[in-house]
């Protein structure tokens, strides 16, 4: 692991270099492979900034973080490049043919790729939608036509909200509020 300090507008402190070189030695434990990383640690005024570039086997990873005190800017922005980190590891797992798989992993790499895989944050997507005013029976009507799972609707009668889906037993279910 190859990894330069730079300080910038700032004297050069031995305890911040070694800080960001412990920071960056955490990282190792998930590759196998060797890593270049370059850190910037800049102020101006009252902003401590830490940049770090992380170079794996071609691959860019970078990160920034601006904050009042050194020590922080260089966990947060630590925080971030972990995360990518294990991001661009689940990319390269995920997209692994089946059948050329090492034969030589042991048991221990399979539970660490368990445990990142399991730390990853779920995506919630988020989509606007136009409750129409209908009646549950209109609505019944609808949610066959669509083809989807659930419908939102607005109860034409009391004008609240109301979600219709289909039941495991293949019957309807209408979810009311109170």
């Amino acid at each position: 692991m190859d990894i330069t300090v730079t300080f910038r507008h700032t004297e050069p402190v031995e305890s911040l270099k070694s800080y960001a070189e412990e920071k960056l030695s955490k990282i190792r434990k998930y590759l196998d492979s060797p890593m270049e990383a370059h850190v910037v640690l800049s102020v101006e005024k009252f902003r401590h900034q830490a940049d770090v570039n992380l170079n794996l086997n071609g691959t860019l990873l970078k990160g920034m973080e601006e904050t009042g005190d050194m020590y922080s800017a260089i966990d947060q922005v630590m925080d971030k490049i972990e995360k990518q980190v294990k991001r661009h590891l689940s990319k390269i797992r995920s997209h692994r043919p089946e059948n050329i798989k090492n034969e030589n992993i042991s048991m221990s790499d399979e539970v660490e790729e368990a445990k990142i895989l399991a730390q990853e944050e779920p995506v919630i997507e988020s989509e606007k939608i136009v409750a129409k005013p209908m009646d549950p029976e209109e609505a019944a009507m609808q949610l066959g036509l669509l083809r989807k799972e659930f419908l939102v609707f607005r109860n034409a009668r009391s004008m609240e909200i109301n979600v219709i889906y289909k039941r495991g037993d293949g019957n309807l279910g209408l979810i009311e509020p109170n």
